[in-house]
């Protein structure tokens, strides 16, 4: 069964968010889109040699704000899954990874910001065929693009690789090239909950101190 799950640290070596100064101050207002654009394919820099080294792919990156303090949201994964020990372990890697640039390089992100790595969950579209391999076995609604038009296809996913997948449907198995399929969607079916864990629906585990957080807030 693959394990999934979040980690949420708060950066800093005191293990709380930073505080701004300075230059930094400027950001509270909002950011405009480009700078959080700007800020986004900094942090892919840093972010993605330390979680490939690691032996895990970059699925997302995303940079938001929360109140008076970015969120930088990292999702990765691999073959087999990855479980909260090891989430746990590449968050403190790409937290030092951040904090190295940093000091090496100034800001990263403008301001108090806060760490999450996580696990993709089951709500997450398919678009990549590594996405479609590591569900294999699953069942997906999928739109299939034809020279008649568009189709919902929900089928079973029986095999995946480079260039195809494999579906398993009411009407038999069909193979569709992936430039065919729009996001695959996993469909959650209720007799095999059983086999999904908690954090396949989003049900995070957070490991920092939230009254920590609450002080340095005040």
């Amino acid at each position: 069964m693959t394990q999934r799950g979040r980690v949420t640290r708060p950066t800093g070596p005191s293990g709380r968010p930073r505080r701004s100064d300075g230059p930094r101050g400027a950001d509270r207002g909002g950011a405009p889109r480009s700078d959080l654009n700007a800020r986004k394919a900094r942090l892919r820099e840093v972010i993605e040699p330390v979680v490939t080294a690691a032996g895990y792919d970059l699925e997302d990156l995303s940079v938001s704000r929360a109140g008076r303090r970015h969120v930088v949201r990292v999702i990765v994964d691999a073959d087999g899954g990855i479980n909260l020990d090891a989430v746990a372990d590449i968050s403190r890697a790409v937290s030092a990874a951040l904090d190295a640039a940093e000091e090496a390089g100034g800001d990263i992100v403008a301001g108090e910001y806060q760490l999450e790595v996580s696990s993709p969950g089951v709500d997450r579209p398919l678009t990549l065929p590594r996405h479609w391999r590591r569900n294999a076995g699953r069942l997906v609604k999928v739109t299939v693009r034809g020279p008649e038009g568009d189709r919902q296809v929900t089928g079973r996913i029986a095999a995946a690789d480079d260039e195809r997948v494999a579906l398993e449907t009411d009407a038999g198995r069909a193979e569709h090239p992936y430039a065919e399929l729009g996001p695959g969607r996993v469909q959650v079916e209720f007799h095999r909950l059983d086999e999904v864990s908690d954090e396949d629906f989003g049900d995070d585990t957070d490991i920092d101190d939230d009254e920590d957080l609450e002080d340095e807030e005040r």
